[in-house]
Parts: C-alpha cells; sequence; structure tokens
C-alpha cells in the first residue's frame, strides 16, 4: 500500500488529465472552477489511499471529500458531470493502481477501488440532495418576498433583484389570480402547481397567506386558461384572474383588482370559476374598491354624458324594468328608435343593457356617476378658504 500512497499525486495529475481530454464541459469550465475540480478529485484520491491502509474496508466518509470544494461548485457543474467526475477518477485509479500494488495485492486494491467509488457515487448523490433543498428553501423564500412585493405594490431595487434571481427579470406579460388556499398548501403542493401551469406555457409564482393563495402568472397571452386548468388545485371557492400586465413590476395593479375580486366575489354567487375581476366590477364598486368605482364613473357615466339622448334612453330604460315599450312611451319615440340606441349604448360603453348583469353593472354605474358629479359640484361651491392672517 505504501507505493499507492506515493503514488497519490501522479494519480491526481492523470486524473486531470483525463479530465481535460475526455470531457468538454471541463474544458469550458473557468480557472477557478477546474481548481475546485482537481481539489475534489485530489482529495478523492487522498481520503481512498487513506481508506485502502486501514485495510478493514468499512464504511468510507466519503463526504469529506466534497468538503474540499465550496458550496458554489454544485451550480458549476451538474450532478451528472459530477457523475462523469467520479468515473474518470475510478477509472484512471483503476488502470494505474494495479501496477503499484504490491505483489498478490492486485486483486484486492481492485476490488476496493470498486467499493469506494460506490461510496462516492452515494456522497455526490448526498451533496447534491443537500445542496437542492437549501436551493428550494432559499428559492421558497425569495418567491413568497416577491408576491408580497406584488401584492403590496413595492416595484423597488429590491424587488427587481429578488425577481431576477428567481428567473423573472424579463417575464412577459403578467397576470394575478387570487383563491382559497388547498386545505395541504405544503410545498409540494406548489411544485405541482408550477409544474400544471408549466402545462399551459406559464410560469409560476406562488403564495399562501393565511387561507388565500396568491398566484403569479408569467409569458402566457392565455391567462384564463391556464387559470381555469389549475382551478382543482385552489381551495373551495371563488378564482379571480386580474387584468394582464406587462411585467412583473407592474403587476401590482393586477393583484389590487384580483384581491378586490376575491373580497367582492360573495355579492354574486353564480359567478364562473374562475372569472375575471373586471367582470366583478360591479361588486367590487359596492364593496367600496375606489378604482372599481372610478374604472364604472370612466367607462359608462362619462361616455354616455357625451351622448345625452344615449344617456337619457339608458336611464329610463333601466328604471323602467328594461322594457322597450314602456321606454318608447315615456320618451315618446318608437320602439325601433329604443331598439336603436340600446344597440348604440353598447356599442359606446361596451355593455348590452338588455342582459340582466349587464344591465345592473351600467345601473350602477350611472348611480356612481351622479354621486362623483354631485360631489364636485359641491366641491366647486363651497367658498375658497380666507388667507392666514399674517403673524407677528
Amino acid at each position: 500500500m505504501t507505493r499507492v500512497a506515493r503514488a497519490a499525486g501522479a494519480l491526481a495529475t492523470a486524473a486531470s488529465r483525463r479530465m481535460e481530454t475526455s470531457h468538454d464541459w471541463y474544458r469550458a469550465l473557468s480557472a477557478e472552477e477546474r481548481s475546485w475540480v482537481g481539489l475534489v478529485s485530489q482529495a478523492g484520491i487522498a481520503s481512498f489511499i487513506a481508506w485502502l491502509q486501514v485495510g478493514e474496508y468499512g464504511p468510507a466518509d466519503a463526504r469529506a471529500v466534497f468538503a474540499a470544494a465550496p458550496q458554489a461548485l454544485t451550480r458549476s457543474i451538474t450532478l451528472r458531470q459530477t457523475l462523469d467526475l467520479v468515473r474518470t477518477v475510478v477509472d484512471v485509479v483503476e488502470d494505474e493502481v494495479s501496477p503499484l500494488a504490491e505483489p498478490g495485492e492486485e486483486v484486492v486494491v481492485r476490488e476496493a477501488v470498486l467499493v469506494y467509488s460506490r461510496e462516492i457515487a452515494f456522497a455526490a448523490a448526498q451533496v447534491y440532495a443537500g445542496a437542492a433543498e437549501a436551493r428550494g428553501a432559499w428559492d421558497a423564500r425569495l418567491e413568497a418576498l416577491v408576491v408580497d412585493a406584488v401584492l403590496r405594490g413595492e416595484a423597488d431595487d429590491f424587488m427587481q433583484s429578488r425577481a431576477t434571481a428567481l428567473g423573472w427579470g424579463s417575464v412577459t406579460p403578467v397576470t394575478v389570480v387570487a383563491g382559497t388556499a388547498p386545505k395541504q398548501a405544503d410545498a409540494s403542493a406548489i411544485d405541482l402547481l408550477r409544474r400544471t401551469a408549466a402545462k399551459y406555457g406559464a410560469e409560476a409564482l406562488a403564495a399562501v397567506q393565511r387561507d388565500r393563495l396568491v398566484l403569479v402568472l408569467g409569458g402566457t397571452t392565455e391567462p384564463m386558461v391556464a387559470a381555469q386548468g389549475l382551478a382543482e388545485l385552489f381551495g373551495e371557492g371563488p378564482i379571480v384572474v386580474g387584468p394582464t400586465v406587462p411585467h412583473l413590476f407592474g403587476a401590482g395593479r393586477s393583484a389590487r383588482a384580483a384581491l378586490g375580486g376575491l373580497a367582492a366575489a360573495a355579492a354574486w354567487p353564480a359567478a364562473p370559476r374562475p372569472v375575471t375581476a373586471a367582470d366583478l366590477v360591479a361588486e367590487r364598486a359596492v364593496a367600496g374598491e375606489q378604482p372599481a368605482r372610478t374604472t364604472l364613473i370612466d367607462t359608462v357615466y362619462r361616455p354616455l354624458l357625451a351622448h345625452p339622448t344615449l344617456l337619457d334612453t339608458a336611464t329610463t330604460f333601466l328604471e323602467l324594468g328594461g322594457t322597450i315599450e314602456a321606454t318608447a312611451r315615456h320618451l315618446y319615440v318608437h320602439t325601433n328608435t329604443v331598439r336603436y340606441r340600446l344597440g348604440r349604448i353598447c356599442e359606446v360603453i361596451g355593455y348590452d343593457i338588455t342582459v340582466p348583469r349587464e344591465a345592473f353593472t351600467v345601473h350602477l354605474a350611472l348611480a356612481m356617476g351622479r354621486l362623483d358629479a354631485a360631489r364636485r359640484s359641491r366641491a366647486r361651491d363651497l367658498p375658497a378658504a380666507p388667507p392666514a392672517e399674517p403673524t407677528t
């Protein structure tokens, strides 16, 4: 065994040369990364020789081999490449060590190489499994921080760096989906969400906040399709899909709409699952969400205000219970005129007020628009505050 021990340096050099000639990925490494791989191969050979000299061939502490290199090595080379490294070192030792063995010990040394190589392979798997667990836990914390920043609307440099670390620096477009968390909202459930989202061509960030599951979908222009495919992975209750925004740093608007819709969804028991936040704009406005009220006023009341005849027709039609004949009599026009105006109203605001659900939304929007107009009028009529008296 003494001759084998003396040849440790030569074996390490031979292993490095074979790595250089056999593996393209090794040649592509930086000088520092190659030095790390060299440390591992040297430590493996030294550990094998120390283990061989004991003579009993008991369990080997092969994990110590990988302690020679920093944890960053697991991010530089893959597990498959590490196994290539182990196989190459074992081949070199197997080829070179037999001539160095004492007479009669060749077979024993060869068998020892095979036993120790198995220990090294298991050790490599343990190292990579530990690194994957640590990386997974760190990514989960980063993911939760990014989703929380989205919900808070904090599109700052910290969020950008964390999102970039998760590979979301350039993901577009982005849509936030909110719903009830499943009963078993553990790491495996989140992983299943990600894998299922990937089937629909979407990347996903997810966070569970008490009984609420918030999902950020990226890279898909059909978030409703993805949300329908993910619906069974949420808990019972409504699922609300926010508006699509160009990038993650504008996702706060989508998140606010989705969460506002989730809070207001109880007001529409027959809502589809999932439902868009836009379809819940009336319920969100009733619940006191100011952006929803502003949306109704800007998209319904003000456009009709610019068309007084259409506004008068919509108001009358809604107040008379949606009856064309009654509206025509009240306005002293023909029923066909009312039908024409109803069609024009739909063209102007995008709502068909002959449909009960859409009529409800428009009726609410008109009420809120009048309240807003009255408030603005009162504010204009208030006397200006007297100038402050100069102090002496």
